[in-house]
């Protein structure tokens, strides 16, 4: 499958909403995706969202957040926080999603962030680079098995320099029940 990944705009609202109802088992992540695009929007927060089109129909979708990192009380970083990705079914197995997550990668290394988490499949993530923070220290602000959270650097010596530190995604994330 041959896709244009491209920032999503405006009218892609609707179909990346359908993308990610699509993608899981509750529509849980298509309104996670438009409570933070809302949210973000507000505050003028840094974002990246992308597409992945095909055809001219949007086929996946992928969005990064920031996320805080705090030691002992205090901010010691920010970072990009990945969620949700999501690929259509009939598009899922061929490809979209690793472009999704290459592109965003790449766009993410253009901002001054100097790392990537993700809560995501151990199996897959790790292609792109990313590893189980357990290894420095670093935990997400929720008890999940050690696995699943992982980061991957955009600046060299970036997770060690965060060692001990706890991740805060949006409220939006962690709130929403």
């Amino acid at each position: 499958m041959s896709v244009l990944i491209r920032p999503e705009r405006s009218v892609d609202e609707p179909d990346t909403f359908e993308v990610n109802r699509l993608a899981f088992p509750t529509p849980f992540e298509a309104e996670l995706v438009n409570r933070l695009r809302t949210a973000v929007t507000a505050e003028r927060g840094p974002w990246i969202s992308l597409v992945a089109e095909d055809a001219q129909a949007i086929v996946g979708h992928i969005l990064f957040t920031e996320v805080i990192l705090s030691r002992d009380g205090e901010d010691v970083g920010r970072a990009w926080g990945l969620a949700p990705m999501a690929v259509r079914p009939e598009g899922q197995r061929r490809g979209v999603g690793s472009a999704l997550v290459r592109a965003g990668l790449e766009r993410c290394r253009d901002s001054d962030l100097g790392a990537v988490f993700v809560l995501g499949h151990p199996e897959y993530y790790p292609r792109f680079g990313f590893q189980p923070t357990e290894a420095f220290g670093i935990r997400w602000e929720q008890n999940v098995p050690p696995e699943v959270f992982m980061g991957v650097e955009l600046v060299e010596g970036t997770l060690a320099a965060w060692r001990g530190a706890e991740v805060r995604y949006r409220p939006e994330i962690t709130d929403a029940d």
